[in-house]
This record gives C-alpha cells, structure tokens and sequence, in this order.
C-alpha cells in the first residue's frame, strides 16, 4: 500500500514503459497466458478522486482497468457515494471492487461484549453492498504492536473478523506496509507473529511488495517462505528516495524484479488479485504514472 509518510498522515508515462520492454525483452512479448485479476488501488490517485471521483473512474475504465480497490470509507461512504450508489456507479463504468482498504482497530473489538461494534459490522456490511470478495485492513496500531503477547491476541480478533466477513461471502486481509519487517517483538517479527497466528482460511494476506523494502523485507523471500498465502498483491517496483529510503515508481523501472516477483506469485504464492499502486510520480501525473503501470503489466508474462 502506501509508503508511511503519507499513509499516517491520511489514518511517471507510457515512453517509460518502452524503455521497460528494451530493458526486459525476455520477460515479455507474445504473451498469451491466461487474463488475470488486476486492479488500481485508487489511492494512487488520491488527489484526483477526491476533486472529482466520477471522472477520475472514468478516465480509469477507459484505461482499460476493470477492478479497483478503495482506500476511503469514510462516515459510512466511498468518496463521499452511499455504499449502493458507489456500486451503481461503478456498475455503470463497468468496473468491480473485489476489494477495498478500512483500517481495523482495537476499538472495533468490544472484548466485554466479545463481538465487534456495530460500526465494524456496518463496515462489513457495507463492502459485501459494493460486491467485495476482501476486506483488507491496512494498518496495525501502533498499540497494538508493542509486545508479543498483545499483538498475538489481536491476532485472534483478525480470525474472528474472518469469520464475521465469512457470513457475508467474503474474506478478512491484512495488507503489510515496513515496521513488520523491521520491528521485533520477543526477538519474532511482527510479520511472522501475524503469518503464525493467523487462520489462512479466515485471514488472506495482501503482499504489497514495495512498503516492504524500507524494513528490510523482500517479496520474493515471503514468497518462499509462507507459499500459498498471498491470495492479493500490491504490485509495486521501488527506486531510492528522498524522504524514505525508497519511493514508488512505474513498473518495470526500478529495482524490485517486478517480474520474477508476479511469475512467482502465480506459481506458487496463491496469488489470485494483483492491485497496481503508486504512490510517488518523479514528476509524472498520477493518472499518466497508471496508465503505463497497467501497459507494462498487460505485457509481462506471469
């Protein structure tokens, strides 16, 4: 998902693309393999969404991207649209939602009650409206990564928020950004304290394979290590930055091995839903910067 910086303080061009292709011949052309699910995450146009969502979405259908993925849900609203007139308009612009980010946090546990508030529950309620398949939290509080024994009990509240996305057809995520990588608790990542207490039948993980590289993590050693437990992706490739170590940047052009990350995602990493993003531009306009983002991809072979 989002690089930090700008994700707590919210809770480039086609040529580009040809230069991709002269760098990675052998990883494209004639490429006949089955379509698969890809989407934007609509933050990588935030600013556009939120002066005119409308026609921010339909500039991205016709793109030519059918899936995306929200990252506001606000007050009971996507961008401001009640949940079934948000799924009237992407019904109209043919785009599907098999996805979407709401942060859940301690206070959405009543551990006296032991049930969720009606506000999560109207949050699930809500995803399962606009058709999701996932509901993914994007976040881990800060609260509750202070120990091991905290963060492993929470770990218990991800399986039964599971379960409750169960009722409505649909699946509990978690999506990682770097401190699970970077910060240890009891000498255990917390990356592994949510991969080891975490039911896969209740809890989908949502690899974003770009937030990891600022902790230390890489997709491709996740990939080995946990197989068969990324049923999502945040599709990323990274270049060094200025104000983190690393910065997002149009696929194919950094230094991640987008490919080799998708081909092993396929074939091993239970990879079903493959979400572009990106955050940072280098000067390129966000609509631009996706727009060669989803030309590369529809010509990597994965």
């Amino acid at each position: 998902m989002i690089n930090n910086l700008n994700r707590r303080s919210f809770l480039q061009t086609s040529a580009l693309a040809g230069t991709a292709l002269l760098l990675s011949p052998s990883l494209f052309a004639n490429n006949k393999a089955k379509p698969k699910n890809i989407g934007i995450q609509l933050y990588s146009v935030r600013d556009e969404m939120k002066k005119d969502p409308l026609a921010t979405l339909k500039k991205v259908a016709e793109m030519g991207y059918k899936n995306v993925e929200h990252a506001n849900y606000v007050d009971g609203k996507f961008y401001g649209y009640a949940p079934k007139e948000f799924r009237k308009v992407l019904d109209d612009l043919g785009l599907a939602m098999p996805s979407g980010h709401t942060v859940m946090n301690g206070n959405h546990w009543d551990a006296a009650k032991n049930d969720f508030t009606d506000v999560w529950k109207k949050t699930v309620e809500d995803a399962a409206l606009l058709g999701q398949k996932y509901v993914v939290s994007p976040w881990l509080d800060v609260s509750l990564r202070k120990n091991f024994d905290d963060c492993k009990r929470f770990m218990e509240v991800f399986n039964k928020s599971g379960e409750l996305c169960k009722k409505s057809g649909m699946k509990f995520g978690y999506h990682n950004h770097d401190f699970e990588f970077s910060l240890r608790l009891t000498s255990v990542k917390v990356y592994d304290i949510i991969m080891q207490n975490t039911d896969p039948n209740l809890v989908a993980q949502q690899l974003d394979i770009g937030n990891m590289y600022n902790g230390g993590g890489r997709a491709v050693d996740l990939l080995k290590q946990y197989p068969g437990r990324f049923e999502l992706m945040h599709v990323k490739d990274e270049i060094k930055g200025e104000k983190e170590n690393y910065e997002s940047t149009i696929l194919g052009t950094g230094i991640i091995g987008v490919a080799e990350v998708l081909k092993l995602a396929t074939k091993s990493g239970g990879t079903t839903q493959y979400i572009i993003e990106q955050e940072s531009y280098q000067g390129k306009s966000p609509l631009d910067s996706i727009k060669a983002d989803l030309d590369w991809i529809k010509m990597a072979k994965f």
